[in-house]
């Protein structure tokens, strides 16, 4: 093939190698690698041998490598990530605007794929399921209501349930507590507290009783009431002295799995930014772009930093693994330093 194909100014080639090297299912659907002397463009995570590297140029899509006369890869399929990414967008989009929950089947049929690989995919790209997806914009649609409503029965009718019995099935677990508490702004509701010494200073950890609600540096008991003003705020003591001790060993020993339960709520899409906080491995991150992209929104980045900064239980949910696209640190509610300290202890590069 003629080197008439290669344009004038690649896209990053050192770091667009480096993904292909690392076969980083991350990149994909970023940019395609496209091979000279095969005339085939890949993905970055294709499995397939890599061609020497003098023999690669790279392209944002599969569009403009095969305007540029290269053909799709056959294995790895590259213009599938595109095509799927649109799904999932639009599946989205049908389960925001439909006035009653979509059936997977249904769903699927709509966007025109085989239900359960639908079902992965979405679950890939989201980190939920189409349904719980679905049962998330309810419940915060159902908690906004029942801030002003004046009947509890109508902010669930008002949040699009279909009885109330169908949004109590869920509302316990999705909220954290019962409707007639949350209306009361988190009344009743006990937190237990203390301050956990770590080499990164003082730690605060809260909990009710499904889990931590609360793990911040630098904050005590005021900064605590001031952000749940009508719960129950108690000392820990021994019946918190074990999950906080798990918490310290997470602060201390990364490479431990505590598996610690929460007791968090935010929108769908701040939830699905915090469940793919969640799931990047110890020594790895993960762009802003990155993890916009995963919770299905690709052009959120500005909202995935803003949902990584609404974090409520810092190191649980390890929002100092996000970072800006350009590789630099970007903020972190703690300070730089600590996010710095905590990425080294995790194996960083």
């Amino acid at each position: 093939m003629s080197n008439t194909h290669i344009p004038t100014q690649p896209i990053d080639p050192d770091a667009a190698w480096a993904a292909f090297i690392a076969r980083d299912r991350h990149s994909d659907g970023r940019f395609v690698g496209a091979v000279l002397t095969t005339g085939i463009y890949c993905k970055p995570s294709c499995p397939a041998r890599h061609p020497k590297r003098e023999n690669v140029v790279f392209y944002r899509d599969g569009a403009a490598a095969a305007a540029a006369g290269f053909r799709a890869c056959l294995r790895c399929k590259p213009d599938e990530v595109g095509r799927d990414r649109v799904a999932v967008a639009r599946a989205v989009a049908l389960i925001e605007g439909a006035e009653e929950t979509l059936g997977l089947d249904e769903l699927a049929a709509m966007i025109g794929y085989a239900p359960h690989h639908f079902h992965r995919l979405f679950k890939r790209a989201t980190g939920v399921t189409p349904a719980a997806y679905a049962r998330g914009l309810k419940a915060r649609a159902a908690a906004q209501a029942l801030m002003k409503e004046a009947s509890v029965t109508e902010a669930i009718y008002e949040a699009g349930y279909s009885a109330p019995s169908r949004f109590y099935e869920g509302a316990g677990k999705r909220l954290g507590m019962t409707p007639s508490i949350w209306k009361r702004g988190g009344a009743g509701v006990t937190i237990r507290w203390t301050i956990a010494e770590t080499s990164l200073g003082p730690m605060l950890v809260a909990a009710t009783d499904k889990g931590l609600c609360r793990v911040s540096f630098d904050e005590g008991e005021a900064a605590l009431r001031a952000r749940f003003p009508n719960a129950e705020i108690t000392p820990g003591g021994a019946a918190l002295a074990d999950l906080a001790a798990r918490v310290v060993a997470s602060v201390e020993s990364p490479d431990r799995d505590q598996d610690l339960p929460i007791d968090v709520q935010g929108t769908a899409f701040q939830e699905a930014i915090w469940q793919a906080l969640r799931q990047i491995p110890l020594g790895e991150t993960r762009s802003y772009a990155e993890l916009a992209a995963v919770a299905g929104n690709p052009k959120a980045v500005r909202a995935a930093g803003t949902a990584c900064g609404a974090n409520h239980v810092s190191i649980v949910i390890p929002c100092h693994r996000a970072q800006r696209s350009d590789g630099t640190m970007g903020g972190y509610a703690y300070g730089v330093d600590r996010k710095i300290a905590l990425r080294d202890r995790e194996g960083v590069k």
